[in-house]
């Protein structure tokens, strides 16, 4: 099966298939149909290096470094926007935002844009997420069973007050609330009744969690995922999701954790300190002088410890995974499953002097992409630029399953068959979309250019400069190479924001 791109399935004139292929319709659930199960496993935040296999010499992860060894691992695999609510949809429709219109974390995904979820419903596949997907409203975007923060709340009880003291603040992108519009007429409930712990900006440093290990989000996701697949792991072929949060913040992890790593002993990147502040657009600039969510990060001794800190993060949840993996295992389910390891974007975890995501650095739009499919050889690495609107269409593809609607990736079901071979890719990615700074990312062969809306373009050879610190954009003998790529970018979409005023925002 090939993928469907979303230009051809509309000038194919099947838009009115699309519209009717989502209906409800009857499901032929039998115990044996001979169709392969897809495990789709997701982490928040995780940076593309950040992995044992991958040659990080401080991270601890054993059970992603034990699945890379049977997966194809894509070295150079990109969210198409970095940031929690728009990446996920790409990931999950297999469109660009600019076609999928969940602009950011507060836009709700709209309804006819159909998800992985109703393709493999239709062919009788179950239908499982739990964890963290940012929905942002109620909708389930056509999953069967579904359990998020709001259940892990009642499974809390009162230790939920725990959580939203590490939170201090309102923060859908970690949960609560989980649905921002359910306190928008009311206010925030937890409000004069959090402690504070001093921070100076809304994100803290972090610090281990008072919340007991097998009590966090983490433990609850696994034993819920593996309670999954114990329950109708046997009794028809499933798509689950199990999405962890860490390590997004709160960066407060389970103290076993915490242990594995001194922030005496994390080094400070690189690239630290070393920015060309006069090369860089403005919003670049601004962030690395003042860190708005943690402005204690400007300290050396502070930074060492939310490296640290991330870096439990990752083994916590690395820990977690594998027991899902274990499961898999136990229950021999693991011959006839598809498994995918990503994250929805990076972190930039102090290079340049950054923290968070937003960007279209490596660290920050880099994602981790292993994936591992029993009928093909395992073990490879594979170099080509991929996106991960590309997984929608390609997951079809392995588990012959047909996408109920217009795709902009193309599968990459051919890498895994052949991952020795680097082919000459484009890929692309938007963010802030709508807004007089948006801004437009096109990697392609050694080349990264970044379009701004209103401010300074980046370009950088990722061969030569792969820290991404001389900007090339600008300088006359570059010239060429610049117009090229803005030319290939504004082929794939031109953005619209061009010449609005600042502060202005596109009508509709």
């Amino acid at each position: 099966m090939t993928s469907i791109r979303r230009r051809d399935w509309i000038a194919g004139g099947l838009a009115g298939a699309a519209a009717l292929s989502w209906m409800p319709a009857a499901r032929a659930f039998q115990k044996s149909t001979g169709r392969k199960n897809l495990l789709i496993l997701m982490a928040d935040q995780h940076k593309r290096d950040c992995l044992g296999v991958a040659g990080n010499p401080v991270v601890r992860t054993p059970n992603l470094d034990a699945l890379a060894r049977s997966s194809v691992r894509f070295t150079d695999a990109y969210c198409a926007n970095p940031v929690c609510t728009p990446s996920r949809a790409s990931l999950l429709t297999g469109l660009y935002t600019h076609n999928h219109q969940t602009w950011n974390n507060a836009t709700p995904w709209p309804y006819e844009h159909k998800t992985i979820a109703h393709a493999f419903g239709r062919a009788g596949y179950m239908t499982g997420l739990i964890g963290k997907m940012h929905f942002v409203d109620a909708q389930t975007h056509g999953f069967d069973y579904h359990l998020d923060f709001n259940d892990w709340y009642q499974f809390l009880g009162p230790k939920t007050r725990l959580y939203a003291d590490e939170l201090a603040r309102p923060n859908s992108g970690s949960g609560l609330p989980q649905i921002d519009d359910l306190w928008r007429d009311e206010g925030d409930p937890w409000r004069d009744v959090r402690e504070n712990d001093g921070r100076q900006g809304s994100v803290a440093v972090g610090r281990v969690s008072r919340i007991p290990e097998q009590d966090q989000f983490e433990s609850f996701v696994a034993r819920e995922s593996v309670r999954f697949l114990r329950t109708h792991g046997r009794k028809q072929p499933f798509l689950l999701i199990s999405s962890f949060l860490k390590p997004h913040d709160p960066f407060m992890p389970a103290e076993r954790f915490a242990n594995m790593f001194r922030p005496e002993d994390m080094r400070l990147p690189d690239t630290w300190g070393k920015v060309d502040l006069s090369r860089v657009p403005e919003e670049v600039r601004n962030s690395i002088r003042h860190n708005g969510p943690t402005p204690e990060l400007s300290n050396e001794a502070e930074a060492r410890k939310r490296i640290a800190l991330y870096y439990a993060g990752i083994a916590q949840m690395d820990d977690a995974l594998g027991k899902v993996l274990a499961a898999l295992r136990e229950l021999d389910l693991e011959k006839d499953t598809a498994i995918v390891y990503t994250s929805d974007h990076g972190e930039m975890l102090g290079e340049h002097g950054l923290w968070q995501k937003f960007e279209f650095y490596e660290s920050s739009c880099g994602v981790p992409l292993l994936i591992r499919d029993p009928a093909i050889a395992a073990g490879a690495v594979c170099r080509t630029p991929v996106s991960l609107v590309q997984l929608l269409p390609t997951l079809c593809e392995l588990c012959d399953v047909t996408p109920v609607g217009p795709v902009d990736g193309a599968s990459i079901a051919g890498d895994l068959r052949a991952p020795g071979r680097t082919r000459d890719t484009k890929v692309f990615a938007e963010y802030n979309l709508r807004n007089y700074r948006a801004k437009y990312m096109l990697r392609h062969g050694d080349y990264k250019y970044s379009f701004w809306a209103n401010d300074i373009a980046e370009l950088y050879n990722l061969r030569t400069d792969p820290k991404e610190m001389n900007n090339l954009a600008g300088l006359p003998e570059n010239k060429g190479k610049e117009e090229e790529l803005k030319a290939e970018l504004f082929a794939w979409y031109k953005p619209p924001e061009i010449g609005l005023k600042p502060g202005a925002k596109l009508p509709g």
